[in-house]
C-alpha cells in the first residue's frame, strides 16, 4: 500500500496513512513521550486531519508510543513556565480540544500501551475505541502528588471508568497495573509483552472486517444516545437503521454473508 504523511513537519508525533489505517505515534522518547504544548497541537492536527474529506477511507486510527513509556502525561517544563492566565487557559483549552477530537474522530481508535500512561497519558487512553495494554504498562493519575490535579481529563476518566474507580486513582496518585485496569474497564485488553503487537493487529483486522460508513455511523450513534433516556432517540435510532438498510453497505453486506464470502471493503491480512 502507499503511505502518506498527513503533515510533514511534525516534530514531536509522526502520523501515516496506509490504506484505511492511520498509525500515530508519540515520538519523544527522551521525554518519556511526556504531551508538550507542541505535541498537543500536532496531535490536535493530526487528527483535524483525518477528519477531511481527503481521509474518508481511513477507518482505524492507531496510537502508539515510541520507547519505553507511553505517555508521562502533561511535560512539567511546560506546566512549571511562567504563562499569564490567558495563555494557561487557552492551552486547557486546546488539550480538552485534542482529546474531543480523539474521543469523536470519525475512525476506530486503538491505542497500544506499554510501559506507564500517566495524568493525560492515562486521559488519552481513556478516550480511545478499543485500548490493548501489554503486562509491563502501568496507569496512574499522579498530579496531587504534585500540587496538582487532572481537572481537564476528569470527564472522560469518569465516563471511562466511573466515579468510584476514579476517586480511587485520583486521590492516592496510586499506580496500577494492566490487569487491574483492564478490570476496571480503563483498557479493553492486558496482554503479555509478547502478544501485544499480534492482539493489536488482530484487533485492527476485526475493525477493517467493518463497513466504512457503518463504522462512522456506529460512533455518532454511540454519542447521541449516551447519558439520554430511550424515548428521546428512538426517532434518530429508527431512521438511521432505515436509512442504513436501504443502502449500498447493507446490499453488499447481506449479499456477501448469503454467497459466504468476504464483503467488498473486508481487507486481506
Amino acid at each position: 500500500m502507499e503511505s502518506s504523511e498527513i503533515m510533514e513537519s511534525f516534530a514531536t508525533i509522526t502520523c501515516r496513512v496506509e490504506g484505511p489505517v492511520a498509525t500515530i505515534t508519540l515520538n519523544r522518547p527522551e521525554a518519556r513521550n511526556a504531551m508538550s504544548h507542541q505535541m498537543v497541537e500536532e496531535l490536535l492536527s493530526c487528527f483535524q486531519g483525518l477528519k477531511e474529506d481527503a481521509n474518508a477511507g481511513v477507518r482505524v486510527a492507531l496510537v502508539q508510543a515510541t520507547g519505553k513509556t507511553f505517555c508521562a502525561g502533561g511535560d512539567v517544563h511546560d506546566l512549571g513556565a511562567a504563562h499569564s492566565p490567558a495563555e494557561d487557559r487557552k492551552a486547557i483549552a486546546r488539550l480538552d480540544e485534542l482529546l474531543t477530537a480523539v474521543n469523536e474522530a470519525p475512525q476506530v481508535t486503538v491505542m497500544r500501551i506499554q510501559g506507564p500512561a500517566l495524568g493525560g497519558g492515562l486521559g488519552l487512553v481513556c478516550v480511545s475505541d478499543i485500548a490493548i495494554a501489554s503486562a509491563s504498562a502501568s496507569f496512574a493519575l499522579p498530579e496531587v502528588r504534585l500540587g496538582l490535579l487532572p481537572s481537564v481529563i476528569s470527564p472522560y476518566l469518569v465516563a471511562r471508568c466511573g466515579l468510584t474507580r476514579v476517586r480511587q486513582l485520583m486521590l492516592t496518585g496510586q499506580a496500577i497495573p494492566a490487569t487491574t485496569a483492564s478490570d476496571y474497564g480503563l483498557v479493553s485488553l492486558a496482554v503479555s509483552d509478547e502478544e501485544l503487537d499480534s492482539e493489536v493487529a488482530s484487533v485492527v483486522a476485526d475493525v477493517l472486517k467493518g463497513a466504512p460508513r457503518a463504522l462512522r455511523e456506529c460512533k455518532r450513534l454511540l454519542f447521541r444516545v449516551a447519558g439520554r433516556p430511550p424515548g428521546e432517540t428512538v426517532e434518530y435510532r429508527a431512521s438511521l437503521l432505515d436509512e442504513m438498510r436501504q443502502g449500498d453497505e447493507a446490499r453488499e453486506g447481506m449479499l456477501a454473508f448469503l454467497e459466504k464470502r468476504p464483503a467488498s471493503w473486508v481487507v486481506n491480512s
